[in-house]
């Protein structure tokens, strides 16, 4: 199964999210320090479902960039 993994650069460093499970999120000072804190807070999670018997949600996101005009950017 693939997830989806979202970093935002913050004040402090990074925040990264796993979006399937909004509850796995954490932050790093730089973004492999995210990558790792992330990776580790979702096995965390998988264990915590697995001890509760449920079962990891499944949603299939797409995620494109795309680049806009100047004039319509707010």
């Amino acid at each position: 199964m693939n997830y989806t993994a979202q970093f935002t650069k913050i004040e402090s460093g990074y925040m990264g999210q796993i979006l399937e499970l909004p509850e796995v999120v954490t932050e790093g000072i730089t973004i492999e320090d995210c990558k790792y804190m992330l990776e580790d807070a979702f096995r965390e999670m998988c264990l915590a479902y697995r001890e509760l018997g449920k079962t990891l949600p499944i949603r299939n996101i797409h995620l494109e960039q795309f680049e806009m005009e100047a004039s319509y950017v707010c």
